[in-house]
């Protein structure tokens, strides 16, 4: 499917629509846009009727690492959850038992997708941008598992590899017990948050990296994924284009400019990063767009299938819960194109 950019005021379409046609980055038509959503909406509901009610929240858990993960340098760590807002969506720190949510569909199609929620590397949005999600994903038929990861200013050793770890860790466990959840290996994908989009990116583009030693025959396995769904996404850790306080968490204010390049992922795109999907508004006041633009722009360097949906007006940290930004059905279409699901 080709790039999208909803239109703009008058003012600006002329001069948008030629820059974009000058970057390939075009707008689909209103009519293909509600087309897909047409027919996500009708497959949602046949599945609606033959699916009994998904549960709210899930009590399967698999922990990452078989003797719990090593480097903690604070004994005294403890897991705390909260919950604020209307709906109450809740938060998570403090993890020292980093695992991974299952949530299977009624009608599993052999397809799973790693969710990663953001939170600026301090917390983990466990319901807005994981639990929500995965239902969301289970009702087309994906397995969802969403992880529950360290976040690196806790007090670990590697502390910037630390959420890579278990990133790497947690695509190679699905892999590994594929057959417990009637998935097939390969098609496993990664879709992260915010924080959680730089730690998806992370993955999808440094899925060889060794971060970690191996810990049994998982780790034999590719932690490369599928396909990649940065949303909102972190991805630079350079000044004046990256979100502070996620940088200030994972390598520090003061970080060295190798350092700077070593967690930047739009620095290790190559022909082998997955197909990617990006989503983000352009009046995002806490991650600059240009996150998300730096990352197209690698990819298409490489070669690399990306599908682009920007938007005027959204914020950050819309998850699903912005009816005017559909980025959710056009994520389906696009993982139907890449074979992630059925056709």
């Amino acid at each position: 499917m080709p790039d999208k950019m909803p239109v703009k005021t008058p003012a600006k379409t002329a001069l948008d629509r030629r820059l974009l046609l000058s970057s390939g980055l075009f707008a689909l038509g209103a009519a293909a846009s509600a087309s897909a959503r047409a027919q996500t909406q009708n497959q949602t509901q046949n599945q609606t009727k033959h699916q009994a009610p998904l549960p709210a929240d899930t009590d399967e858990y698999i922990p990452l690492w078989p003797n719990g993960p090593v480097g903690l340098l604070k004994p005294d760590l403890k897991e705390i959850t909260e919950g604020s807002g209307t709906p109450v969506f809740r938060r998570t720190w403090g993890v020292t038992n980093p695992r991974l949510g299952v949530y299977r569909p009624a009608n599993p199609n052999g397809a799973a997708m790693l969710v990663i929620p953001g939170g600026g590397y301090q917390i983990a949005s466990v319901d807005k941008e994981g639990r929500d999600i995965a239902r969301f994903l289970n009702g087309h038929g994906i397995t969802a598992f969403v992880l529950i990861y360290r976040m690196p200013a806790e007090g670990w050793e590697n502390a910037a590899d630390v959420p890579l770890m278990d990133a790497q860790r947690a695509l190679r466990l699905i892999r590994h017990k594929a057959g417990d959840f009637g998935l097939e290996a390969d098609r496993v994908g990664v879709m992260g948050f915010s924080a959680g989009g730089h730690l998806c990116a992370s993955l999808a583009t440094r899925f060889e990296a060794k971060v970690y030693q191996p810990v049994d025959a998982a780790d034999a396995l590719s932690a490369r994924p599928f396909l990649s769904a940065p949303i909102y996404p972190v991805v630079s850790m350079k000044a004046g284009i990256t979100h502070n306080g996620s940088r200030n968490n994972l390598i520090g204010a003061d970080a060295d400019e190798a350092t700077v390049r070593l967690y930047s992922a739009e620095e290790h795109v190559t022909a082998q990063t997955p197909p990617t999907f990006l989503a983000h508004s352009e009046d995002d006041g806490a991650v600059p767009v240009d996150n998300s633009l730096l990352l197209r722009a690698a990819l298409k360097r490489a070669g690399v299938t990306v599908e682009t949906h920007l938007y005027p007006k959204g914020g950050h940290g819309f998850g699903l819960t912005n009816p005017d930004i559909d980025w959710g059905p056009l994520f389906i279409t696009f993982a139907r194109l890449q074979k992630l699901i059925p056709a």
